[in-house]
């Protein structure tokens, strides 16, 4: 028959500290995970096309104008990209990046 373990005490707790965030500032152990920055392109659902601005002066709010084909309305779409995809979406449409 298997002999089973017995627990034992954390590190943390053992080392002296009031809290496990202490124990792992001091041993340099992030347990936050880094945000990925993101970024949202807004297209017109007709065209498909990116030249999109709000309408401003209206009196509804949010309304969406698409410069190349005309179409008005609330309803843009939305993608979001990681930064990699931004920088690769920027360079197929020929913007210039510094």
């Amino acid at each position: 028959m298997a002999k089973k373990s017995k627990l034992s005490t954390p590190a943390w707790i053992t080392g002296g500290y009031d809290s496990k965030t202490d124990w792992e500032k001091v041993q340099g152990v992030s347990t936050e995970k880094k945000k990925e920055k993101t970024f949202k392109i807004r297209k017109c659902p007709k065209c498909d096309s990116d030249n999109v601005n709000v309408i401003v002066g209206r009196e509804v709010t949010g309304e969406w104008e698409c410069k190349k084909c005309g179409w008005k309305g609330i309803e843009i779409k939305e993608e979001e990209l990681t930064e990699e995809e931004f920088m690769k979406y920027l360079d197929a449409k020929g913007e210039d990046v510094a």
